[in-house]
């Protein structure tokens, strides 16, 4: 048997058809767990969700609960019995999920060899993870290795990572332009494909593990849904980074890559998820400088990563060096940057030191721990920063334009829409000039509020800040001509005459209060408070 799903068009779709009677999907599982399980389980705490799903006492019972026995066999990776798996999977059968290399027994296979139906006392046991997954406008499944948590151990070198932390992010701040043609460069188990068969008329997914791409072309096939229709074609490619597209041009890149820095030691595990065979940050580094090369003009370019930054240095000094390489070597590109998190050394190690399987307190967990530390050292690596890269390709010949952005705290859900907007906001900038921007008339976003602090009983406040709702959360500290103006923009005048106004008003030079505003007013405009 294949160590992955097949792909068998006719038994996908029985399979399709059974995951949806069975209510098997987000909001199905979320009901049938509850909150409390629910909340368990996204902590890699399964035991809550265990006891929900315990067999109930008649097998009269288990045929009504197919929500429970999937996910006990596919999330939490618990055998069943195959009649509870029959009743939950009536139209595909034990038989059908066997053969699309979901499922095995647990016993003996001569049952099947004779020819004989599956009988109650034997026990199913799941070969991959299976759960539902989705956005607001489709239902899907994705299948992929089984996870730490029903392994049970340090996991494959090969292994398919399933739903994480760093697919979704990605998923939330992709821009969701309708696309003419959309790459997803390692695409693991196929997660931004699927988003990407939403707004992209046609996809290119590649992966250098031919285990993923398996993973991938049956998720693919599992999301083709009478409902929705087939989905947009999608070539499935093997090769390391840019090299199986060379000489092709997207409209959107995106990209979950291997981005996490791992020790070089012949002597420790490498998995291929996580890891891109290259030391350091040298893969996002090298992302950076040659992605523009498949980018047709104005198109974007998002995907996560790690990046060092060694002690006596800033990240984003760190950054500026390689967009300055990356603009002297290839297509000079558009670069908004957001560092989401930063960890010093021993925080970064403890974090995938533990990852794989290794216990903490273990000897192979120590081994780890001191490789990866000795690893950061001999760079002289003082913090490692990780957040979300967006590069543009200009559309028209311009300067490029750079933000390089921290944002530690919540943020919008989704972030793709705040995202289009910053670029589109931080490009019509880049073709405009000030006097372009002092002819507008403004006003300040919905989402955006003022706050006033003072001593108790003094008369003015000591200090203003403006608050942004939505999008990155901005807080801005606003002087009294900034305060002024936002206090006026409304729309009906142009940021000129309010400027002007404001200055007689404080009888002040025009110019001067021009000149300390309008790179403030920039600032609002790129972030979305002034639109």
């Amino acid at each position: 048997m294949s160590d992955t799903p097949v792909v068998d068009e006719a038994l996908v779709a029985l399979l399709r058809a059974d995951l949806t009677a069975a209510r098997f999907t987000v909001d199905g599982v979320a009901e049938r767990l509850g909150p409390v399980a629910s909340a368990a389980l996204h902590r890699e705490q399964p035991l809550p969700a265990l006891l929900a799903t315990e067999p109930s006492a008649t097998s009269d019972a288990d045929a009504t609960d197919a929500c429970g026995v999937l996910v006990r066999l596919f999330t939490l990776g618990r055998p069943v019995a195959a009649s509870a798996l029959a009743a939950a999977l009536p139209t595909l059968g034990v038989e059908g999920a066997v053969a699309l290399g979901l499922v095995r027994l647990g016993a003996s296979r001569a049952g099947f060899a004779a020819g004989r139906p599956v009988t109650s006392d034997r026990e199913v046991v799941a070969t991959c993870d299976l759960r539902p997954y989705g956005d607001d406008a489709h239902d899907w499944w994705v299948a992929s290795d089984l996870s730490e948590l029903a392994v049970g151990g340090p996991l494959r070198p090969d292994h398919v990572l399933g739903i994480g932390g760093a697919s979704t992010t990605l998923a939330s701040w992709t821009v969701r332009r309708p696309a003419e043609r959309a790459l997803d460069l390692g695409t693991g188990c196929g997660v931004q494909a699927l988003h990407l068969t939403g707004h992209a008329r046609s996809i290119v997914a590649t992966d250098i593990s031919e285990r993923a791409l398996a993973y991938a072309a049956f998720n693919l096939a599992l999301a083709a849904s009478e409902r929705s229709g087939a989905v947009p074609p999608v070539e499935l490619l093997s090769g390391d980074l840019l090299d199986p597209v060379e000489g092709q041009s997207f409209s959107l890149v995106v990209s979950n890559p291997p981005f996490v820095i791992t020790p070089r030691d012949e002597h420790l595990p490498l998995y291929e998820y996580r890891d891109g065979g290259r030391a350091g940050d040298t893969l996002v580094r090298s992302l950076v400088r040659q992605v523009g090369s498949v980018l047709e003009p104005g198109g974007v370019a998002q995907f996560l990563g790690n990046w060092e930054v060694p002690a006596g240095r800033t990240w984003r000094e760190v950054w500026g060096e390689w967009l300055d390489e990356q603009a002297r070597d290839g297509v000079a590109l558009d670069a908004w940057v957001v560092q989401r998190e930063s960890q010093d050394p021993a925080e970064y190690a403890e974090l995938w030191a533990r990852d794989g399987g290794a216990q903490p307190g273990s000897e192979p967990h120590s081994q780890l721990y001191a490789a990866w530390l000795r690893d950061f050292a001999s760079r002289d690596v003082e913090r490692v920063g990780f957040g979300v890269v967006t590069l543009q390709r200009p559309a028209t010949d311009r300067p490029v334009w750079r933000s390089l952005d921290e944002a530690n705290g919540p943020v919008a859900a989704p972030m793709g829409p705040t995202v289009d907007a910053g670029l589109r906001a931080r490009t019509w900038l880049a073709e405009h000039s000030d006097d372009d921007l002092l002819d507008i008339a403004w006003s300040c976003a919905p989402d955006v509020t003022e706050e006033r602090h003072g001593r108790p009983g003094a008369e003015d406040p000591a200090v203003i800040l403006v608050r942004q709702g939505g999008g990155l959360g901005r807080v801005v500290r606003a002087g009294t001509l900034l305060a002024a103006y936002l206090g006026v923009a409304d729309g009906d005048l142009t940021a000129r005459a309010a400027l002007d106004a404001i200055a007689t008003l404080l009888d002040l030079d025009p110019a001067q209060v021009r000149a300390e505003t309008v790179p403030q007013l920039r600032d609002l405009v790129a972030d979305g408070l002034l639109v």
